[in-house]
């Protein structure tokens, strides 16, 4: 079973996935993994804001505001 990775903030609202990968490096990927952005964690995107940057993300029962750039460096498999 091959797994389908995907940037986080192609996920559409409503839908959730698992972090597979983080691409950042430094201060960035430090703060992503303070977030619980860790392997495997379960992320769903809630709802993007009216100019559609940043998306609300619930991760590990916290809602976490991501830029699509931030967001774009987090690699996830969508739920099936």
């Amino acid at each position: 079973m091959t797994r389908v990775l995907m940037p986080l903030h192609e996920l559409p609202v409503g839908s959730s996935g698992r972090v597979m990968q983080i691409n950042a490096t430094g201060a960035a990927r430090r703060r992503m993994l303070d977030l619980g952005l860790t392997y495997s964690a379960e992320v769903a995107a809630l709802q993007k804001s009216p100019t559609g940057d940043p998306t609300a993300y619930l991760i590990r029962g916290a809602v976490i505001a991501l830029r699509a750039q931030d967001a774009s460096q987090i690699l996830i498999t969508p739920a099936n």
